[in-house]
């Protein structure tokens, strides 16, 4: 299920203005060159933000969500009626032929069982075509980055909300497993929570989970904007599954 953040109308519609801006998202576009990509899924796609910053640079892209109240937002930005929206989780991905699959932000996190990431990797390597990447960032466990997480209440002036306060709270500390919520508080009194566990995955379970559903790791690079927390892994998608590049940092 999508956390209400992103499912709640009225929250859906707070996404962008606490989380702008959003200059993780740029290296994502560039890479879609990088590796020659012309249709580009944007998998948990949100608000559509990076579905608009490839719209503009010419590509194809298809965002993948089922958080509606986010589709809803993302359908209102300017610049994306191009974009091929599918109201849907990973798992349920039919086979696109896309050349780039994505996660950005947390989405490769979320699927906190065995289970569900399985399922997210079936409906990923269903959807990539046989040598198109899947590229996703993923926070490094031993960094330890939910020690830093917490900080004083963030105030937004909200368009047709007026002032919202948002309070975050780190609930627990399990590895590798982490839930965290925040509460929102609008100028009408009305109190609204977000809540999230997020799983840690190293480069070995990730390497060999990829593998398993036919994708190799072929880069593993740090993320831009959060060096030593954060890696962005470059998979590469064959017909049939083949050695995975060992990756031991």
């Amino acid at each position: 299920m999508p956390d209400p953040i992103f499912a709640h109308p009225r929250l859906a519609a707070l996404y962008d203005v606490f989380d702008h801006p959003r200059p993780d998202l740029v290296p994502y576009v560039a890479l879609a060159g990088e590796l020659g990509a012309h249709h580009v899924l944007d998998v948990g796609c949100g608000t559509g933000v990076l579905a608009a910053l490839l719209v503009a640079e010419g590509y194809e892209v298809t965002g993948a969500d089922p958080a509606l109240a986010s589709l809803d937002v993302a359908r209102a930005r300017p610049g994306t009626s191009a974009v091929t929206w599918l109201p849907v989780e990973a798992a349920q991905l039919p086979a696109l032929g896309c050349d780039l699959a994505v996660m950005t932000g947390n989405v490769a996190q979320v699927f906190v069982t065995d289970g569900d990431w399985d399922a997210a990797l079936r409906g990923l390597a269903r959807a990539v075509r046989p040598g198109g990447h899947l590229v996703f960032e993923t926070r490094r466990p031993e960094a330890e980055d939910w020690r830093t997480w917490s900080g004083p209440p963030q105030v937004r002036t909200v368009p047709g909300e007026g002032t919202v306060r948002a309070e975050f709270e780190l609930l627990a500390v399990s590895p590798p497993l982490v839930t965290f919520r925040t509460v929102f508080t609008f100028a009408d009194g009305e109190r609204l929570t977000s809540g999230s566990t997020l799983r840690f995955r190293g480069p070995a379970e990730l390497s060999s989970s990829l593998l398993h559903h036919g994708f190799t790791v072929v880069e593993v690079r740090e993320a831009p904007d959060r060096p030593g927390l954060e890696h962005v892994v470059i998979a590469s998608r064959s017909a049939s599954i083949g050695r995975v590049r060992a990756v031991t940092s």
